[in-house]
């Protein structure tokens, strides 16, 4: 190098001007400006952090990154990247960093300085050490698949203590409070209740060791919970309890059992996380390690909070999933009515299937009802839709067709006053619009004396008959509509059948699936139902059994009824209305 030549002053590393990536494209880096806005975002920050570049580009850093733990004062010879009103060095340091789904994250970055081209300044922020918080992430995202699978809150807490172990412990459990399990509400206040403890039982527990000698309860066994130990602390306080080294013989001051049991098993080290959401305490999982000697630390503590926190997302839906159920179950089994009588001239036979249990409560309803002259209405009806409101919709409308069976109407007039009156019942928004509420039903008279039957259906499936002799037969009765759809267009049929004529009645959850169609089904329902001779109670169960064999997604009803040989029964018009 000659003398007049000059190596080239050393520069300050330059940023662009406009928003570009850092050349290293698969490093967690994001480029600032000088207003602290995102002009750049890697694909590694977006593994690490969840979100796309164009979610974050031109936004503000500190919407990303919150407040360190503890800010230290300016020191001299040190730069500072100020965020709004947040500064930080250049250097490294930690910063709890925000995720695309929530969840925070606490990494150690590397902050530098950048000079652009005009003069203008700005910063790089890069992840120095990122393979930890990367594999906590990847758990994270993997428990997402694996816990919460099911609407069962048995099976979910079961999925948080299979993965913890060994993943996090050695041995894991789930006490969960005794009325989630039940479907009921949980607890907004943890503590004692008069020196007791709510009531706990075991819903999910995993070991590395074969037969799970860490356990002193079984799944669904009540949970001894002593008073004063740290598993009431955690449940009255809402935070975790984590004790690096056990002492067995403090353990077994508070209880005996659990102190022998650590002892035993070599328990030296464990966590306590309360399980919450939406501000509810459903129960505490439990973690603890025998084989492998490293204590937890409070890393462990924070990925097993962030663990339980998810979990306790999917055992707080299953808990509600499993309350609307119960209550709709219950509300629709009250509605029902008890033991079908039927009468001197006519015997009944009813089977009720619910639904399969990955599904809502439909509502199905059924009824019998006692006419003047010995005459007997015979109805079955199904709402559309699941849940509560179909089996609340199901109460009024067997309400008001009881009221206007009383009224002794043909069974044509009864659906148009029904359809009438369900439109008038319906709840309207502010509009005044009436919100839709679609059943279907079919109504039948049966008058033994006069051996008459008349029917009018409203979008149900038709009626069966079998002879005496065994032979079924479909009788034709026009459709209709729906009830609820405001048209109400509906046509009875009437028919003269011989005594001992079995009448059967149906919904559609009984005669279609989606392994058949309702042409198939009724074909088979037939087939099932023509065995002269056969009791009703045999009927209707040997016909339920074989057409509910796989699980379906609807209630299936089934009313049966028979006239009785009449010895000296004389034919006689039916009453006048």
């Amino acid at each position: 190098m000659s003398g007049a030549e000059k190596a080239p002053a050393a520069r300050a590393p330059r940023v662009r001007d406009a928003p570009a990536p850092p050349p290293e494209d698969t490093a967690a880096a994001v480029l600032l400006d000088a207003d602290g806005l995102v002009t750049g975002w890697t694909s590694g920050a977006r593994r690490l952090l969840g979100h796309r570049a164009e979610e974050v580009l031109g936004r503000a850093a500190h919407d990303l990154i919150a407040a360190p733990d503890t800010e230290e004062g300016p020191r001299p010879g040190h730069r500072h990247w100020k965020l709004g009103h947040r500064q930080i060095r250049s250097g490294r340091r930690t910063v709890r960093v925000r995720h695309r789904d929530g969840h925070a994250l606490e990494l150690t970055v590397r902050v530098s300085r950048l000079t652009g081209r005009s003069g203008r300044t700005g910063w790089l922020v890069a992840v120095a050490d990122d393979r930890a918080a990367v594999e906590r992430l990847a758990l994270l995202s993997e428990a997402g698949t694996r816990i919460g699978t099911t609407l069962d809150v048995m099976r979910t807490a079961q999925e948080l203590a299979d993965f913890a172990v060994p993943r996090l412990a050695d041995y894991a459990s789930v006490d969960l409070v005794e009325a989630v399990l039940l479907g009921g509400e949980p607890l907004s206040r943890v503590g004692l209740d008069a020196g007791r403890v709510p009531a706990f039982r075991r819903a999910g527990v995993a070991s590395v060791h074969e037969g799970i000698p860490e356990a002193l309860w079984t799944c669904g066994a009540p949970v001894f919970v002593p008073p004063n130990s740290p598993f009431v602390r955690v449940l009255t306080l809402g935070r975790p309890y984590i004790e690096p080294v056990m002492d067995a013989s403090t353990w077994g001051a508070l209880d005996p059992q659990r102190g022998r049991l650590i002892a035993d098993n070599g328990i030296h080290t464990v966590m306590i996380v309360p399980i919450q959401a939406r501000g509810m305490t459903l129960g505490i999982g439990v973690l603890v390690r025998t084989d492998n000697p490293a204590p937890f630390e409070q890393d462990d503590l924070l990925l097993a909070e962030e663990l339980v926190g998810r979990a306790a997302l999917s055992l707080d839906n299953a808990n509600r999933y499993t309350r609307e159920r119960s209550t709709a179950l219950a509300l629709q089994r009250n509605l029902l009515p008890g033991a079908l009588a039927g009468s001197d001239a006519v015997e009944i036979g009813c089977r009720y299937c619910p639904a399969d249990l990955d599904h809502g409560v439909g509502g199905d309803w059924y009824d019998v009802i006692e006419l003047p002259g010995d005459r007997l209405a015979l109805v079955v009806g199904d709402v559309v839709g699941h849940g509560i409101n179909a089996a609340a919709t199901m109460g009024r409308l067997r309400t008001a067709l009881r009221t206007l069976a009383d009224m002794d109407l043909p069974p044509a007039e009864l659906l148009t006053r029904l359809d009438h009156t369900v439109n008038r019942l319906a709840p309207h928004d502010r509009e005044g619009t009436a919100a839709a509420m679609g059943a279907t039903c079919v109504y039948a008279v049966y008058d033994p004396a006069g051996r008459r039957l008349e029917v009018a259906r409203a979008g149900h499936p038709p009626p069966l008959l079998v002879s005496p002799a065994g032979r079924a037969s479909f009788p034709e009765v026009p459709a209709g509509v729906p009830i609820g759809l405001g048209l109400p267009v509906f046509e009875s049929a009437e028919f003269r059948i011989p005594d001992g004529t079995l009448i059967a009645l149906c919904t559609d959850g009984l005669v279609e699936s989606r392994a058949e169609d309702i042409d198939t089904g009724l074909g088979r329902l037939a087939a099932l139902l023509s065995r002269p001779g056969a009791s009703l109670d045999e009927l209707a169960s040997g016909a339920v059994a074989a057409m509910c064999r796989q699980a379906r997604s609807d209630d299936a009803t089934l009313l049966l009824a028979r006239g009785r040989t009449a010895r000296g029964r004389t034919d006689r018009p039916p009453p006048s209305r």
